[in-house]
C-alpha cells in the first residue's frame, strides 16, 4: 500500500505527459525512502492522452491511470482521491510549474502527522515566482477577495500544488460541491471551517506559457463559488438552532437532582 498517492489531473496533454510523469518518478524514487503511487486522471481527453498515460501505466510500475467521461479537475482529483487506498493524497499540475524540491517539506508534515493539509504558495516570503504582472494582479487580487469574503486565512488557494491525510480528506469531499477550477478553493474553506491544520509551504514556481486555462471563465466560475458559499453562511446563520425550536433552555440538572435509581432489593 502506499503512503503518497500524487494525482495528475490531464486533459489534451499527451506532448507534455510523458515528460513530467518521468521527471516526477525519478524524483520520487531518488529522494523518498516510502512507497508511492502517481494516477494520472484523463479528463474526457480528444487526443492521444489516454494512451500515453496507458504506455506509462505498462512502463512504469507506480503509475496507473484512471478515465473520465467528463471534464473538471475538481471531479478528477475527487474520483482519484475517493479510491485511493494511500495515507497521504496529493495533486500537481501536469506541467509542474512548481519546482518538486518543495514535495518534502508538503508530504512530510502530513506523514508525521503534525500537520492535516499542506499547500504550496507563491505568495509567502521565500517564494520564487516567475509570471506576468497581469496574471500576478489577478491571484493577488483573488486570495485578497477570499479573505474578505469567506475570511479564509491561506496566503494562496489557486496554487496547483496540495496534499492531505486521507482520512481527513475524505470527509471533507462529502461537503465539497464543485468539481470544476473552484474545488481547490471550496476544499481549502471547508478545512479552515473544520478546524484543520494547515501547512503552507513557499514554492519556486514558474508560470507556464502554454497554459490553457481560460483566465476570464475561470474568474466568473470563482466568483460565483464565493458567492455560493457566502449564502451557505447567511441561511446556517438565518436557520433557528435546535435549543430555539425546543422552546427555552434549562440548566442542567445536577446529580443530586436526578431521582435515586432503585436497587435491585427495593424492586
Amino acid at each position: 500500500m502506499p503512503a503518497v498517492d500524487i494525482v495528475i489531473p490531464v486533459y489534451n496533454e499527451e506532448r507534455d505527459l510523458p515528460v513530467s510523469t518521468r521527471k516526477l518518478h525519478r524524483h520520487m524514487k531518488r529522494e523518498f525512502s516510502f512507497p508511492f503511487r502517481i494516477t494520472i486522471v484523463d479528463n474526457a481527453s480528444t487526443d492521444g492522452t489516454l494512451k500515453c498515460a496507458r504506455a506509462l501505466a505498462a512502463e512504469l510500475a507506480e503509475v496507473r491511470v484512471l478515465h473520465l467521461d467528463r471534464k473538471g479537475r475538481g471531479r478528477a482529483l475527487r474520483t482519484a482521491w475517493s479510491a485511493s487506498d494511500a495515507d497521504v493524497l496529493a495533486y500537481m499540475d501536469v506541467d509542474l510549474s512548481t519546482d518538486l524540491d518543495a514535495l518534502g517539506d508538503l508530504l512530510l508534515p502530513l506523514l508525521q502527522v503534525r500537520a492535516d493539509v499542506a499547500i504550496g504558495s507563491r505568495l509567502l516570503p521565500g517564494s520564487q515566482v516567475s509570471r506576468g504582472a497581469k496574471r500576478e494582479l489577478i491571484s493577488r487580487s483573488y486570495n485578497l477577495l477570499l479573505h474578505l469574503a469567506l475570511r479564509t486565512t491561506v496566503a494562496d488557494a489557486q496554487c496547483g500544488f496540495k496534499a492531505a491525510r486521507r482520512e481527513v480528506l475524505l470527509p471533507l469531499l462529502e461537503h465539497v460541491q464543485d468539481d470544476s477550477w473552484f474545488f481547490d478553493t471550496e476544499l481549502l474553506y471547508r478545512a479552515q471551517r473544520a478546524r484543520l491544520a494547515i501547512h503552507e509551504v513557499p514554492v519556486r514556481w514558474v508560470d507556464d506559457p502554454d497554459s490553457r486555462v481560460d483566465v476570464i471563465a475561470t474568474a466568473l466560475e470563482d466568483l460565483r463559488g464565493i458567492a455560493r458559499l457566502r449564502r451557505g453562511e447567511r441561511d446556517a446563520a438565518a436557520r433557528p438552532s435546535p435549543a430555539r425550536e425546543r422552546g427555552p433552555r434549562h440548566a442542567p440538572l445536577s446529580a443530586a437532582a436526578l431521582p435515586a435509581r432503585p436497587s435491585r432489593r427495593s424492586a
